[in-house]
C-alpha cells in the first residue's frame, strides 16, 4: 500500500476509464493477487455442487458409505480451504481499495499545491472538498471489478463448463442469461452516470455555499442577510435532494434487478433441469449439481450488476478528477532576470504606476477593481504589466515570487500555534512569496507583531506565541486574523509589498496605528495597499483614485479631497474622520 511519503506518480488524466485504469497498474501485483483470490473463491464455490453430486451419486443412491465418507471430507476441505480464501481476498481488496483512496488524495492535494494561487481562480474550494470527501470513496470502491468482478466472469464460464457435461440445453441457457441481464440493466446504468453527473455537480455547489456561509455567518447576522441566504440555501438543498431522489431511484432498480434477475434465472434453470430429470436424461445427483451450480452463479451475476453500478458511479467520480488533475498553473514563460535597482511597476491597463521606495494607496468604489490590480502586478493573471521596461510575463515566476508578495486579507491560517502562524511551517505554506525558508529571527517576529499592532493579542491569549490557533484562526476576531495576517506579510519582507485591504476589520484606533507604523516599518521599501480608509490614506506618498479599474486623479491625499469630489464622498466615511485627517 502506497507509504504517505512515497510519490503516488504520474496519473493519466487523459480520461476517467484511463485514470481508473492506472490506478490498477499502480499495484499490478496486488490487483493480480485480488483477482487470482477471487477467481479461485468463486470456483472452490463451484465446486461445492460437483462434489455434493458425486456424494449423492456414488455414496449415497448406492449406499457406499466409504465412498460417501470420502466425498464428505473432501466437501469439508474445499469449505475450510475457501473461507481462508475469502478471507485472504478480502484483506486483498481492501488493500486494493485503500491504495487507490490514499494515491488519489495524494494526487489531488500535490496538484492543488501546484496549482497555488491559481486554484482559487480556476475550482470553488467547493468542489475540491466534494472530490476529497465523496469522488475518492466512489473511485476506491469502483476497483472491486478487480478481484471478485474477474472472479465472477471465470466462475460463469467455468460453470457454464460443467453444466455442459451435463445438459447442452442447460448450458446454453446459462450461457445466454447473463447477456440477456447486460442487456436489460445496461440502459439503466447508463442513465445513472448521467444523474449521478448532474447530482456531483450540484453537490460541488451547495458545499461551496456551505463553506462561503460559515465563513460569513458573522458578517451576514450584523447586516441582518441571515434569514435571506437562509432561504436561498434551503431552496439550493430541495433542489439537490430531488436530484437525490432521482438518482436513488435509478439505484434501486439497478440493485432490485441485481437480485431478482439471478433470482429469476435460479428458478428457470431450477425448472429446467427438474423437467430433464423426470424424463430421465439427468441422474438425481446431476438435479442436485445443477441446482447448486445455479445457485452459485446467482453470486456473479449479482456481482457484475453490482460492478456495472460501481464502475458507473466510479467513471462519473474519476472524471471530476480528471477534470481537477487538467487544470494547468500559472504558467512560467519568463525567461528575464528581475530588474536591479530602482524599477517602476507599471499596469498600463489601470493606469497605475508604483514608483520604488513608496507607499501607494488605491482607492477604488469597488474593491474587485482595486484586487484586480494587484493580482496584475503580482502575476496572478495574465497582464501586459511591466517591471522596469520588462514585461512581467517575461520575468522568471521564481524570481517575481521572491521580490513581490501579494497579501490577501482573506488568505489561509493553518490551524496550529501562533507562532507558526506568522512563521515557522503554517507561514510558509500560506504565503505566496519565495522567501528564506529558515526560522525568523524573534525579534522580527515581535517586530512584525508590532508593525501590525497585535501585541494585544500576545497578551489575550494565554500562552502567548506558543498558543494554540483553530483551523482559519476561528478562535479569533475578524480584525485579530487580519492583523495575523499582516504581520505574516511584514515577517516576509519582501522588496514589494501588495496589501489587500490591510485594516479593513480595524477599528478607528487599531486603524491609525498600523496604518503609522506600517509607514515607518516600510521605510525605503515599496508598499501598496488598496483601502478607502482616510487614516491609512493620509499616510500614503502617492493616491490613486480609480473609477471603474482605471485611474482618475493621482496625488496625496489632501489634494484628492480638495478637488475630487467623487473622492471625497468615496473615503469620507463621517465627518469625523474627515476632520481628522485635515
Amino acid at each position: 500500500m502506497i507509504d504517505a511519503y512515497e510519490e503516488p506518480g504520474e496519473p493519466d488524466s487523459r480520461g476517467g476509464g484511463r485514470y481508473l485504469w492506472w490506478l490498477v497498474r499502480c499495484q499490478a501485483g496486488r490487483s493480480l493477487a485480488g483477482a487470482g483470490l477471487g477467481t479461485v473463491w468463486m470456483i472452490l464455490l463451484a465446486a461445492t455442487p460437483y462434489l455434493l453430486s458425486r456424494a449423492v451419486d456414488e455414496g449415497l443412491v448406492p449406499g457406499d458409505f466409504p465412498a460417501l465418507a470420502g466425498w464428505t471430507g473432501a466437501l469439508f476441505a474445499v469449505g475450510a480451504v475457501n473461507a481462508w480464501l475469502g478471507v485472504m481476498r478480502h484483506r486483498t481488496m481492501t488493500r486494493v481499495r485503500m491504495d487507490a483512496n490514499f494515491r488519489t488524495v495524494k494526487v489531488v492535494v500535490g496538484h492543488a499545491v501546484r496549482l497555488g494561487a491559481a486554484l482559487r481562480r480556476r475550482v470553488g474550494a467547493g468542489e475540491v472538498v466534494t472530490i476529497g470527501v465523496g469522488d475518492v470513496q466512489t473511485i476506491s470502491h469502483s476497483l472491486t471489478v478487480v478481484g471478485p468482478g474477474v472472479g465472477a466472469l471465470v466462475a460463469y464460464l467455468v460453470v457454464a463448463g460443467l453444466l455442459l457435461s451435463i445438459s447442452t440445453l442447460i448450458a446454453a441457457v446459462v450461457l445466454l442469461g447473463l447477456p440477456l441481464i447486460v442487456v436489460l440493466v445496461g440502459p439503466l446504468l447508463a442513465r445513472l452516470q448521467g444523474t449521478e453527473a448532474e447530482y456531483r455537480e450540484r453537490q460541488g455547489v451547495l458545499t461551496a455555499r456551505i463553506a462561503d456561509l460559515a465563513g460569513g455567518l458573522r458578517v451576514l447576522n450584523g447586516l441582518g442577510g441571515k434569514s435571506l441566504f437562509a432561504d436561498a440555501f434551503h431552496r439550493d438543498s430541495q433542489r439537490l435532494r430531488r436530484q437525490g431522489y432521482r438518482v436513488g431511484s435509478v439505484t434501486s432498480w439497478v440493485q432490485s434487478l441485481g437480485v431478482g434477475l439471478p433470482t429469476l434465472f435460479l428458478a428457470v434453470v431450477t425448472w429446467l433441469a427438474a423437467r430433464l430429470a423426470a424424463q430421465g436424461s439427468i441422474s438425481i445427483g446431476e438435479l442436485v449439481s445443477v441446482y447448486g451450480y445455479v445457485a452459485v452463479l446467482v453470486g456473479p451475476v449479482a456481482f457484475w450488476v453490482e460492478c456495472g453500478y460501481q464502475i458507473s458511479r466510479g467513471l462519473v467520480a474519476a472524471r471530476r478528477v480528471v477534470r481537477f488533475l487538467q487544470l494547468e498553473p500559472l504558467a512560467d514563460t519568463g525567461t528575464c532576470d528581475a530588474p536591479t535597482g530602482q524599477a517602476v511597476l507599471h499596469d498600463p491597463e489601470s493606469g497605475v504606476r508604483v514608483h520604488p521606495g513608496t507607499l501607494t494607496a488605491l482607492a477604488c468604489s469597488r474593491p474587485s477593481d482595486a484586487t484586480a490590480i494587484l493580482d496584475r502586478l503580482g502575476r496572478y493573471v495574465p497582464s501586459t504589466a511591466t517591471w522596469g521596461d520588462i514585461p512581467l510575463d517575461k520575468i522568471r515566476l521564481n524570481q517575481v515570487r521572491e521580490h513581490i508578495l501579494v497579501a490577501d486579507h482573506e488568505a489561509d491560517l493553518f490551524a496550529g500555534t501562533l507562532h507558526e502562524a506568522v512563521s515557522g511551517t503554517a507561514y510558509r505554506g500560506a504565503g505566496n512569496c519565495a522567501t528564506n525558508h529558515d526560522e525568523p529571527a524573534p525579534e522580527n517576529e515581535q517586530a512584525a507583531l508590532h508593525t501590525a499592532a497585535a501585541e494585544d493579542i500576545l497578551h489575550a491569549l494565554p500562552n502567548g506565541l506558543d498558543s494554540p490557533l483553530d483551523p482559519q484562526a476561528r478562535n479569533l476576531s475578524g480584525g485579530q486574523r487580519q492583523r495575523i495576517r499582516l504581520a505574516r506579510a511584514l515577517l516576509a519582507d519582501p522588496e514589494i509589498l501588495l496589501a489587500v485591504e490591510p485594516t479593513s476589520a480595524l477599528d478607528a484606533h487599531t486603524e491609525a496605528l498600523v496604518a503609522q507604523r506600517l509607514r515607518a516599518a516600510r521605510q525605503g521599501r515599496t508598499t501598496v495597499v488598496t483601502t478607502t480608509s482616510p487614516l491609512v490614506l493620509d499616510r500614503a506618498d502617492t493616491v490613486y483614485y480609480l473609477v471603474d479599474g482605471k485611474v482618475t486623479a493621482t496625488g496625496d491625499h489632501h489634494q484628492l479631497l480638495d478637488t475630487e469630489p467623487g473622492y471625497r464622498a468615496l473615503v469620507a466615511r463621517d465627518t469625523d474622520a474627515e476632520e481628522f485627517v485635515r
